[in-house]
């Protein structure tokens, strides 16, 4: 059993988002925002491998 197997459900999923949005908020937070578009890229990139993918309004 892999580490990301237990987000695989929709309940998981939704945890894994929250966790996912947190880290990126983290990371803007510890670098002053300077890197926002490559946290956010990262954080994209991670989502889609693990299958979450999800729409996201355009971002400023």
């Amino acid at each position: 059993m892999g580490i990301f197997d237990r987000f695989k459900g929709h309940h998981g999923q939704d945890k894994a988002k929250d966790m996912s949005d947190t880290a990126e908020r983290k990371a803007n937070e510890k670098t002053g925002n300077k890197y926002e578009s490559q946290v956010d890229d990262a954080q994209q990139k991670a989502e889609g491998a693990l299958g979450m993918d999800r729409e996201r309004p355009d971002q400023p």
